[in-house]
């Protein structure tokens, strides 16, 4: 048993090894260092954008440090534990350390992970959009659950979310929404969620209790950067102001605050309603849509080298995932092969093996 454990040590350690050299632990030191100097200075704030950057950037660097110096000792403690047991010939003290290996397993293969975000927009934060397709009021009703899905899953990972505007749709559920999530690497592991999702159920909506199936949409877009130079004039744009819709009357509702900016040569339309100022509601609106006429110039970009390949799509169009609920139960990730029984688990933002496995398999295509 112990020799096992040894051999398994021994393999993490080389793995762990591989992420502390992608990561570049002396250099992250060293900009902790320079990031905590300033921001220690007293002028910080007098740029906010600037300051929420080096505190951001300075609290990212902080905790993925912590990770990587944690594990570390945790295997060299692990390492003297079996080397104590074998001595001493204690059994329980090897039964601890092979559940320690169990639990460092998947800590470790987690950072290993973050270290194959390494595309352009990858360290980004994103901003997420929702849409209901085919299927009707099925369909409305499942982009809500996505919705809620992904709000869920960030509250897992403790990153914050803002929902920008929310579509609600006649019946029940929502046409659309838009929400950004504001932590390092958010677009990069979010980026492998776009696509397609198809769900397959009892519909709640049917008095005759038959089984539907529905699509909804999910796009995923990195945030802007001060240095993407992607610059809007007033003349390409029109900005239509409306009262905000949605349950509850809130105070948002009661005036005409709610924005809609139109891109009039590429067609994108982008909303924001969450702030009482239109002034405000503007701003924001006006960064969403600099985020997605990024991402459009990064798809023109990647169609030219897509075009030297051989990539077709089926019937399904750009389909990703499939939710069963009836009549079994299964989650399926039609890319990865990657799947599992448990679909509440799922829809409750338990989405960490699908990612996982959607990173993995963008960097092998």
């Amino acid at each position: 048993m112990a020799d096992d454990l040894i051999q398994k040590i021994a393999e993490l350690s080389s793995t762990l090894l591989t992420i502390e050299k992608v990561l570049d632990v002396t250099n992250m030191a060293i900009e902790i260092k320079e990031l905590e100097v300033q921001a220690s200075a007293p002028n910080l704030w007098d740029d906010p954008a600037a300051a929420q950057v080096v505190t951001s950037r300075l609290s990212f660097l902080q905790n993925e440090l912590k990770k990587v110096l944690a594990l570390r000792q945790r295997l060299d403690d692990v390492a003297v534990l079996i080397e104590l047991a074998t001595d001493e010939n204690d059994t329980a003290s090897l039964t601890d350390a092979k559940n320690e290996i169990n639990n460092l397993i998947p800590a470790i293969r987690e950072m290993e992970v973050r270290t194959l975000l390494s595309g352009e927009y990858d360290a980004r934060e994103a901003l997420v959009t929702i849409r209901s397709e085919a299927g009707g009021v099925d369909a409305a009703d499942w982009a809500e659950m996505l919705l809620r899905m992904y709000i869920r899953y960030c509250e897992r990972q403790n990153w914050k979310t803002d929902i920008y505007e929310t579509s609600y749709a006649e019946e029940a559920g929502i046409k659309s929404a838009t929400f950004a999530v504001h932590a390092p690497y958010a677009y990069g592991t979010l980026s492998v969620e776009q696509g397609t999702h198809r769900l397959v159920r009892i519909s709640p909506f049917d008095s005759q209790s038959r089984r539907h199936t529905s699509f909804a949409g999910v796009e995923v877009v990195p945030v802007v950067d001060k240095s993407d130079q992607i610059i809007i004039s007033d003349d390409e744009i029109r900005v239509d102001v409306y009262r905000s819709s949605g349950p509850g009357g809130q105070g948002v509702n009661t005036t005409d605050s709610a924005v809609r900016i139109t891109h009039l040569s590429s067609g994108i339309v982008v909303s924001c309603q969450n702030e009482r100022s239109q002034l405000q509601n503007k701003a924001t609106a006006l960064a969403v849509l600099q985020s997605k006429l990024l991402e459009k110039r990064h798809q023109e970009e990647q169609a030219k080298i897509d075009a030297l390949k051989n990539s077709t799509s089926g019937s399904w169009g750009n389909q990703m995932r499939s939710y069963v609920l009836a009549p079994y139960q299964l989650v399926k990730d039609l890319r990865t092969e990657f799947e599992t029984g448990n679909p509440a688990a799922v829809l409750d933002g338990d989405l960490d093996g699908f990612i996982e496995a959607g990173i993995r398999w963008r960097k092998q295509h």
